[in-house]
């Protein structure tokens, strides 16, 4: 039976979108009773966000669809700066970046609350420099993943999304079927390139085109 992860963000209580079934709905309920009940907003990551909102009465709610394409950052532990400078940057410019250490609470399950984000992301960004190339760990098992995700995309899908951080050797694997960006020797230039390469996948284009129609028959009515 699937569980949901519970994770902790900086707006609030936060919950990973795990493969609900039947049994696990009321489960998943309780997280949002739970945090709504404490005053905090309540994230599934891939659908949005419950707000307590007392206009609709002392238990009232709002619930508000995530709107921005949901990226997830794969990074070792000794390029947790960069990797924390690109959750930041990727926020700003209208994304909703996933990052381990900004998502997840101490005791839950790691593992499967990673998998379920990669599988709930709309693009993964892996994060190679000297440091991780070589490492053996967590850091090669979401690559792994996220490589059997791309797999599963549309031919014309963009998702998986190699960045270099430093002048490290990129896996052949990588080379041979991906291209990569360089966030160095200027960042900004590579993270422009990393943005354009997102909003330009046709994924991107027929989510926000999507949220135009919801948007505007919500103004319609």
């Amino acid at each position: 039976m699937a569980t949901a992860a519970r994770c902790l963000n900086a707006t609030g209580v936060a919950m990973t979108r795990p493969r609900i079934e039947a049994a696990d709905l009321q489960q998943v309920a309780n997280v949002v009773i739970e945090g709504l009940a404490a005053g905090k907003p309540v994230e599934i990551d891939g659908l949005g966000v419950f707000y307590p909102d007392e206009e609709h009465g002392p238990h009232g709610f709002r619930f508000e669809p995530r709107r921005q394409a949901q990226v997830f950052i794969a990074y070792v532990t000794e390029d947790a700066i960069p990797a924390s400078r690109l959750y930041d940057a990727l926020e700003d410019a209208g994304f909703s970046p996933w990052m381990d250490v900004r998502k997840l609470l101490p005791g839950q399950n790691w593992p499967r609350a990673i998998e379920s984000a990669i599988e709930s992301s709309d693009f993964f960004v892996a994060c190679f420099s000297r440091n991780s190339v070589d490492k053996k760990g967590g850091f090669q098992s979401e690559v792994r993943y996220g490589l059997d995700c791309e797999r599963r995309m549309p031919l014309d899908e963009i998702y998986l999304a190699p960045v270099r951080l430093d002048d490290c050797r990129m896996p052949r694997s990588i080379q041979r079927h991906l291209q990569y960006i360089d966030l160095f020797p200027d960042w900004q230039r590579g993270f422009r390139r990393l943005v354009h390469m997102m909003r330009r996948g046709p994924g991107w284009r027929s989510r926000w085109r999507q949220d135009g129609r919801k948007e505007d028959a919500t103004r319609n009515e």
